[in-house]
């Protein structure tokens, strides 16, 4: 009875107070989820939410993709995004864009998408408030190597399951409608388990 107690005032004083309380998925952070969406008939990948950055005791430390993180690239953490992904990110607030590529997995916090090294947090001014509201916009056409490129549209084809049936009853490049991908595929939490 006391715990339910102490868990109604601290959400009321969190609703009275114009605080969200973190929402917790299986004791994960929540995050809005990866879309799809269409730009110049080309599906992209867009994720809204909020960016961080780095904090400088990270410089050096080794990323999810084994390279040293380093806060004067253009680099970025996502617990969605295929990592050697090229992705745009655009501040909402001011309309600042830095294109960086993913090579961490995080952040783990509630709301946040995406977490920035300080350069290219420096580029979207969000160094003052350290976060900024932000759309992540990954398109395959943009990438940097095929690998990158084929991760980014499977990434879309697992988001998109309209995308294999279309394909599969128009039999496009002589395939009965089955990409590749796989139930464990549609996973939006890829990354460390942390």
């Amino acid at each position: 009875m006391k715990t339910t107690r102490i868990i109604v005032l601290a959400l009321a004083a969190a609703t009275l107070s114009g605080t969200a309380v973190p929402v917790l998925a299986n004791g994960k952070a929540k995050v809005p989820p990866v879309h799809v969406e269409h730009e110049d008939g080309e599906e992209i990948l867009v994720h809204k939410g909020e960016a961080s950055f780095y904090s400088q005791k990270f410089h050096g430390r080794t990323t999810a993709s084994g390279e040293p993180m380093n806060q004067n690239k253009p680099t970025a953490a996502s617990r969605t995004l295929p990592l050697g992904a090229k992705a745009t990110v655009t501040n909402q607030e001011n309309g600042k864009s830095v294109d960086v590529i993913v090579n961490d997995r995080g952040p783990y916090v509630d709301g946040r998408v995406i977490d920035l090294s300080r350069s290219a947090a420096r580029k979207l001014d969000m160094i003052e408030d350290g976060t900024a509201p932000v759309k992540v916009e990954v398109k395959p056409s943009e990438q940097p190597t095929d690998t990158a490129r084929e991760k980014v549209e499977e990434k879309v084809d697992q988001l998109t399951p309209g995308n294999q049936v279309a394909q599969g009853e128009s039999g496009r490049n002589g395939t009965s409608g089955n990409t590749g991908g796989s139930r464990s595929d549609t996973v939006s939490h890829s990354g460390s388990g942390k």
